[in-house]
């Protein structure tokens, strides 16, 4: 029972921290947090585009060297 106890006790200090190095951090806006989104969602979409069409053309050209 004894060890419960310190487990409960040094969680709550651990918890107890994390809640005052999370008042330390700044925290984007609305408009920084929404062009980061933007941001991210269009460069993923730009990453796959690229990758489809490079492995488009890889099966293109393999097909057209290797006999079937």
């Amino acid at each position: 029972m004894e060890k419960i106890r310190a487990w409960i006790g040094r969680m709550r200090t651990f918890l107890g921290e994390v809640q005052v190095e999370l008042k330390k951090c700044s925290w984007p806006t609305g408009g920084e947090l929404l062009e980061s989104t933007t941001v991210v969602i269009v460069s993923v979409v730009l990453l796959s585009a690229f990758v489809a069409l490079s492995d488009g053309a890889i099966i293109f050209i393999l097909q057209a060297i290797l006999p079937r």
